[in-house]
């Protein structure tokens, strides 16, 4: 299930979200808490693009938890830099949804993060590259719709 609660602003970006899980309850607050601790790490440094970033918080079916930024920097580029905590496999100290580390592998998100992306681009290019004059307020307003995050056609 993908939930999009409200945007809100990290270390002087704004941050749109999207929460993933198969959780009817959503993600736990003391997961959210931790993820949203780490997240100023995880973004880049300002270049004079809009700050804007958005993030997918998964919280798998097992152990795991998984926080992925995609910022954008350069105008039109997308920045990525992943967190994970509760899956050893992956760097992780233990099995705890709540202690969140650096993702080191280049992975960008799994089949049940990724459709928010697509929506994400488009919206970038409505309202911040395609009109006379970007509105960073109307991209922040732009969310893809709650629901589940298979079949999205």
């Amino acid at each position: 299930m993908l939930t999009v609660p409200p945007p809100i602003e990290v270390a002087g970006r704004w941050i749109k979200r999207y929460h993933v899980t198969a959780d009817p309850a959503g993600i736990a607050p003391e997961v959210e808490r931790a993820a949203y601790a780490l997240l100023p790490a995880l973004l880049p440094e300002p270049d004079g693009t809009p700050p804007a970033t958005f993030v997918v918080l998964h919280r798998g079916g097992d152990d795991g938890a998984y926080l992925n930024a995609y910022s954008w920097v350069w105008d039109n580029v997308l920045h990525f830099r992943g967190a994970a905590a509760g899956q050893p496999v992956l760097g992780c100290p233990d099995r705890d949804p709540t202690h969140f580390g650096t993702l080191a592998m280049p992975w960008i998100g799994c089949v049940w993060e990724l459709p928010p992306i697509l929506h994400e681009r488009d919206a970038w290019v409505r309202h911040l590259l395609a009109p006379e004059v970007p509105d960073l307020a109307s991209y922040l307003a732009d969310s893809l719709p709650e629901g589940t995050t298979g079949d999205r056609s």
